[in-house]
């Protein structure tokens, strides 16, 4: 059994049930587990193995991203004055050549991105399956740097020539899908407390698979105790495919098709109106806001104070690398207040909000009730940031509110399920140079079309 003493915490924002903020405080963990938090007298060095000093930082709960596409890192900065579906129509094409080593090295990259910004936790949703591409591929990336992953098996199996909007060669067989799908949940899904690794079942939107593959997916996924995501409502397009071809609004086609519940998550729900805000309400139903790629590609602004005042389930997400262009999720925290407040109320949305998407309210969206807090019994995911940094200066009366209107920051420690990965801003579980200088490789040859 190993511990760690973390002490002197100049602030300390637990993001617990009565949301305490500390200052000299200190967290005594114990293997995977915070064994409590208490002032900075409570503990003696000698209880713990290792002991840290972070007189000048600021603490939070290790971050949640609960939307992504890892492989889109390999794909940045193209497509760079489209709208969703013409965006995905120019990458579609490119995406064709993606292997086994594309996404393993995209995903290992994706992540170390993510837990340098102080994400611990973070979902992923693939689902284009070209040539050799596996899901076990992003799942060694996640288990060697040492992230905690819900990793999402997305499908498409609705191509152009069928009505859907992805190239023929780009879907599967739904058989397959489900065969598969089912393969990865019964050999990698760990529905435990403190679990690593849990499988998403995630057909990619209603654009591109059937209405039976919801339907199966959704019986599918409730059958093995998994959760269920897909898109929604993301832009102007999308209610428009929902309208002609379902004769429903997004919110109404996923109630038909079984995708509303505790169990289920949508990515985006830019366009939802209050009916849908309300269904989801009812039936605690997840939301994953995604606001620089909704910018980026220019879908709107989700309207994510509606959903909290009537109590819907939100957080974070830095969604694809193609479509944000950047993976760091405390400058989507940053994002989601701006947003907010753009309608002209600069009370519309505070930095302590913003933060608990990013912590309490990812962990709710996926589920867990192990993560997202600071508090004994809790999973020992931290993250702490320096306050000597230049971005901070002038703000250390507040550090806490400083993470969110500051200058995106670059974490300093961070330990995800009692392991050190990040140290003095160092990723200890990954060689970062070398995977840098592979990523770029790779994306060159896909970007270019080599084989």
């Amino acid at each position: 059994m190993s511990s760690i003493l973390l002490k002197n915490i100049n602030r300390l924002a637990t993001m617990d049930d009565r949301r305490r903020e500390l200052s000299d405080a200190c967290i005594l963990i114990r293997d995977n587990i915070i064994v409590s938090v208490e002032d900075d007298t409570a503990f003696t060095e000698s209880e713990a193995d290792r002991v840290i000093d972070l007189s000048g930082h600021v603490v939070l709960p290790g971050l949640v991203n609960t939307h992504h596409h890892m492989y889109q890192s390999l794909t940045r900065a193209l497509a760079q004055e489209n709208e969703l579906f013409d965006w995905l129509e120019t990458l579609y094409p490119i995406w064709a050549g993606l292997r086994a080593e594309h996404v393993y090295v995209s995903a290992k990259l994706a992540m170390a991105e993510l837990m340098l910004s102080g994400c611990t936790t973070s979902s992923d949703h693939l689902y284009i399956f070209p040539n050799d591409v596996r899901l076990e591929d992003e799942i060694r990336a996640a288990q060697e740097i040492g992230m905690r992953f819900h990793a999402a098996r997305g499908s498409m199996s609705l191509g152009e020539s069928q009505g859907g909007l992805p190239p023929d060669a780009l879907v599967e067989r739904e058989s397959d899908i489900l065969q598969d799908t089912q393969r990865l949940i019964e050999r990698w899904h760990d529905p435990a407390p403190q679990s690593m690794l849990r499988i998403v079942v995630a057909p990619c939107s209603p654009f591109s698979v059937s209405i039976e593959l919801m339907r199966e997916s959704a019986a599918l996924a409730r059958t093995h105790g998994a959760q269920l995501h897909t898109h929604l409502a993301e832009n102007d397009k999308d209610i428009d495919f929902s309208l002609e071809t379902f004769g429903q609004r997004p919110g109404e086609y996923a109630e038909s098709v079984g995708w509303v519940g505790d169990d289920v998550w949508h990515a985006h729900c830019v366009k939802l109106d209050d009916r849908e805000i309300g269904l989801f309400a009812r039936t605690a139903t997840g939301v994953c806001h995604c606001p620089s790629s909704n910018m980026r590609l220019a879908s709107g602004i989700a309207p994510i104070r509606q959903m909290l005042d009537r109590s819907v389930k939100v957080g974070l997400g830095v969604d694809g690398s193609a479509s944000n262009d950047s993976g760091h999720l405390l400058n989507e925290a940053r994002q989601a207040l701006l947003l907010q407040r753009v309608g002209g109320d600069p009370a519309a949305f505070s930095a302590r909000e913003a933060l608990e998407l990013a912590t309490r309210g990812g962990a709710a969206v996926l589920g867990r009730s192990d993560i997202g807090q600071i508090a004994g019994g809790m999973s020992a995911d931290i993250v702490a940031f320096r306050l000597d940094s230049p971005v901070f200066a002038g703000a250390l009366h507040d550090p806490i509110a400083a993470l969110v209107f500051c200058g995106p920051a670059q974490v300093d420690l961070s330990i995800i399920n009692g392991e050190i990965v990040v140290e003095d801003g160092e990723l200890r579980t990954a060689d970062a140079p070398l995977l840098v200088e592979a990523h770029n490789r790779l994306s060159r040859q896909l970007i270019n079309g080599e084989s």
